[in-house]
């Protein structure tokens, strides 16, 4: 069994020059659905986050900002959406959505959700496109409800997660890992437990190295109990915006051995999607679908 928390207003919701690229949104689910990898019963939709649940990660302020349609000009541009209803009642869904991935990947084994990974929003404003943190508020529900003692967030989008690593700096509970691009966005760092910063144009044997080198190493230390997999594809050679070189079998190669090792350590895994740019959405759609194909084959041998 795997699940897979889906809405149309992932896509619809967004603003009308950010749909293209988010176009992926729609055709990840419609595309393993055509190809017989997930059926109908495998997708879900999650409703909306409850302000109590945001409010342990993020400050009242900040969200009565987004309930009530108050951000500033300086607020909106940093987050790079102007403010609507709609984007907020998506960011809820989709924060919802990961939670509810949590209690899948507890009874399953792993769960994702088709958007999500929004590491850029800090306690207190957004960034990035992102407005609510949705892998900190699922672990803060997770600690709060008892469900985890300690948490692991692998992030591998190309991006550091420098709004996860914020929320988290003094919250041993929660171990914040971070390869990504040292001369990309954001390009003030904030401190994960461990950042592995990469050189423009690393290749697939030098990348995947690292994270053998170290995944492995974080789990036997840190002992965690829940992981959260941010398995972004825009560390791939032909992103706009990703300044790697990793190929597509390079990305595939590195879901595997995450789920791998998760599986042999018997530790659940929420996964969302995070970044991906590439200039041919078939291309990012594929990238992402190995993502679920991979969970879907190696959760369930």
């Amino acid at each position: 069994m795997i699940k897979i928390a889906f809405d149309p207003s992932y896509a619809h919701s967004l603003p009308e020059g950010h749909r293209f690229p988010m176009l992926k949104y729609e055709l990840i689910p419609e595309q393993l659905l055509h190809e017989g990898c997930i059926t109908e019963n495998d997708l879900f939709k999650p409703n909306l986050c409850e302000e109590k649940i945001v409010l342990w990660t993020h400050a009242q302020t900040y969200l009565n900002k987004l309930l009530n349609q108050t951000l500033s000009d300086s607020e909106q541009r940093k987050i790079g959406f102007p403010q609507s209803i709609e984007l907020t009642k998506r960011e809820l869904m989709i924060t919802q959505g990961t939670i509810d991935c949590c209690i899948y990947a507890l009874q399953y084994g792993v769960a994702l959700n088709v958007a999500g990974g929004t590491h850029h929003a800090f306690a207190e404003r957004g960034e990035g496109f992102c407005l609510l943190n949705d892998m900190a508020v699922a672990s803060n529900y997770l600690l709060q409800k008892g469900l985890a003692k300690k948490i692991l967030i692998i992030d591998l989008d190309v991006h550091q997660g420098n709004g996860t690593a914020k929320i988290f700096e003094n919250e041993n509970r929660v171990f914040t890992f971070s390869m990504h691009g040292a001369h990309n966005y954001p390009f003030h760092k904030e401190f994960s437990d461990l950042d592995i910063p990469l050189i423009d144009g690393i290749k697939d044997y030098e990348y995947l190295q690292l994270l053998k080198d170290h995944l492995g190493k974080i789990i036997l230390q840190e002992k965690p109990d829940f992981a959260f997999y941010l398995s972004g594809v825009d560390i791939l050679e032909t992103d706009k915006f990703g300044k790697l070189k990793i190929t597509l079998a390079g990305c595939k190669e590195r879901d595997a051995f995450v789920f791998n090792t998760l599986k042999d350590h018997q530790l659940p895994v929420t996964v969302a999607m995070g970044g991906g740019y590439s200039p041919d959405v078939k291309t990012i759609v594929e990238a992402h679908c190995n993502t679920f194909r991979l969970a879907k084959s190696i959760f369930e041998e």
